[in-house]
């Protein structure tokens, strides 16, 4: 047991456990089963990012008919405050509502 330990011994068992290891490493490759195309990768978050746009567009449209609804009521009571506040989230639900617009303008969608 003493002899097993011996600077020479211990070399010369680093040396073979390392050309097993480059032999193993070599010979024993695994093919890859990858798709060809990436579409299968992007897919799954081109639909994340349509469904995305999609609620955001469907929140726009409603707060756009909230702020519409909360603009006549302000015009009718003559309540400036009121009206610029209406404004303001008419102007925020179209661009939410017509997100898919713009993006689709600037080339990101």
């Amino acid at each position: 047991m003493k002899g097993l330990f011996k600077k020479e011994n211990v070399k010369k068992l680093i040396a073979q456990a390392s050309a097993g290891a480059a032999a193993a490493t070599l010979f024993f490759v695994q093919p890859v089963m990858a798709s060809s195309g990436v579409d299968s990768v992007t897919q799954p978050l081109t639909n994340l990012k349509t469904l995305v746009i999609s609620i955001i567009g469907a929140v726009g449209v409603i707060i756009l008919a909230k702020n519409v609804m909360e603009f006549a009521q302000a015009y009718q009571q003559q309540d400036s405050s009121s009206m610029n506040s209406a404004i303001k989230g008419i102007v925020a639900g179209l661009i939410m509502a017509a997100i898919s617009s713009v993006l689709a303008f600037l080339g990101i969608s």
